[in-house]
């Protein structure tokens, strides 16, 4: 299981699968945020699949699929509903996190400095050095 920290409280990861569940409960996991489109998995990832297995573990399961072209406001706010603004703790995937990655940065664009930012990312794996200047643009 591959799960990155971005803050106490939210992580990303790249494709779970249904059989890890059980172990991303046990791991303080509350809540799973698809960010996956059914479009880009094979029927046993798909989302229906996915969130039958999460709820069968005990954990809330939501969906707010990610493309490069829907990287916009109106999602990226959404998503930020959707899991880093809700009580417990949030795990959002896709196909290796980065997108789900992208979300929480440029939603979190107006609440911390880019540099904080960049740092959380970057201690999970991530190089989002690229949207420093929304990052900047953004800033608090």
């Amino acid at each position: 299981m591959d799960i990155r920290q971005l803050t106490p409280r939210y992580y990303v990861a790249p494709q779970i699968s249904p059989d890890q569940m059980g172990d991303l409960k046990d791991a303080g996991i509350t809540r799973i945020l698809c960010n996956r489109p059914d479009e880009e998995v094979p029927p046993s990832l798909c989302a229906a699949q996915m969130q039958a297995a999460a709820e069968a573990a005990g954990l809330e399961f939501v969906v707010q699929p990610l493309t490069h072209a829907t990287l916009n406001e109106e999602t990226i706010g959404r998503n930020h509903k959707l899991g880093a603004e809700q009580e417990g703790v949030t795990l959002a995937y896709c196909a290796s996190g980065t997108r789900s990655c992208f979300a929480w940065a440029m939603a979190h664009a107006s609440l911390q400095s880019p540099d904080e930012i960049l740092a959380a990312a970057r201690a999970a794996g991530y190089d989002l050095e690229k949207i420093r200047p929304y990052l900047e643009q953004n800033a608090p």
